[in-house]
């Protein structure tokens, strides 16, 4: 474990703030933030989600994270709870609505839990499509289509979307690259040009890493291109393109599944447009690569059956051939 983060041992709730305080002088910049923040707004964690948190701070839910553990704790729900407590609010339900969301009660059933999921679920893909500019997805389709390098930028959850993303268009043949890890995705973005796109995928669009590395590359001539929730997010607005997306409800604390299916509705789209622009190349793409892969799944049951009918029928060892 890192000498910069003390293990998560328990805390006094009553010495968050003084604990604060002591540490603050020697924090790093970005976590000095939020040390600041939390002096003057000490009732924040209570109301904040981890994303909101960062945003209110300008920092990411990651440098969130590390904040906490620095001060002692396993994350940032102990965190809260901790303040709750130093607040005299350690009520269960409390916590309960600051850590998973009003929308769901501890004692809802099952069915009850799933219907409220759905229409939430379903209600951010429909107002997501309401709003889609198909006009500028069109546009970029055909800029990666004709682009000799694409890089797609994500950390923490959004880096899944854009290993997802990366991997779709990679199969088609498109040279793209995911970047996750800031170093290395600011030293792709510094290497680009005007041929290639770059694509930042942020929910809060305040994702501080990957505004970095959407900047270096539009510097370096890439089109730039933003997938996120809030239009008026630092990422959105520095982009040449933005994609906005549209949650209808943030149920679930901290971190909104609803959010990333709406993105994979959003990268889904991009994807299949981007095909359609390069129909030839994608089908002959497709069929290279299912072929390669072909020999490591197992047949279905039809094809299985179908081999077991034209195999020749083995000899017994005495002359005859079973049947």
């Amino acid at each position: 474990m890192s000498s910069f983060a003390p293990s998560p041992v328990a805390v006094s709730a009553a010495g968050v703030v003084n604990r604060i305080q002591a540490k603050l002088p020697d924090m790093p910049t970005a976590m000095a933030k939020i040390g600041t923040f939390l002096l003057e707004h000490p009732q924040a964690p209570l109301e904040f989600s981890i994303m909101e948190l960062a945003e209110q701070t300008k920092t990411s839910p990651a440098t969130v994270t590390r904040f906490c553990r620095l001060l002692g704790y396993a994350g940032y729900v102990p965190f809260r709870v901790s303040i709750a407590s130093d607040m005299g609010r350690s009520d269960a339900r409390e916590s309960w609505k600051a850590d998973i969301g009003r929308a769901f009660g501890p004692d809802d059933s099952a069915r009850d839990v799933l219907s409220t999921l759905v229409n939430a679920h379903t209600r951010s893909l429909e107002e997501t499509a309401a709003v889609m500019d198909l006009s500028l997805m069109n546009r970029i389709a055909r800029r990666i289509a004709m682009s000799t390098h694409v890089d797609i930028y994500g950390i923490g959850g959004s880096a899944v979307m854009a290993k997802e993303m990366q991997s779709r268009l990679y199969r088609i043949g498109v040279n793209a690259h995911h970047w996750s890890e800031v170093h290395a995705g600011l030293t792709s973005a510094a290497i680009q040009d005007s041929n290639s796109v770059a694509i930042g995928i942020s929910n809060t669009g305040r994702t501080e890493e990957t505004i970095q590395m959407l900047r270096e590359a539009g510097e370096a001539g890439a089109l730039t291109v933003a997938l996120s929730n809030n239009p008026g997010s630092p990422l959105a607005e520095g982009a040449d393109a933005a994609i906005i997306t549209s949650v209808h409800e943030q149920f679930l604390q901290p971190d909104d599944l609803s959010a990333k299916h709406v993105q994979l509705l959003v990268l889904d789209l991009l994807y299949l447009l981007v095909a359609q622009v390069n129909f030839t190349q994608t089908t002959s793409k497709l069929a290279a690569s299912a072929m390669a892969v072909s020999p490591h799944r197992r047949p279905t049951r039809a094809a299985r059956l179908e081999l077991g009918n034209r195999r020749p029928p083995r000899n017994d060892g005495r002359g005859r051939k079973n049947v």
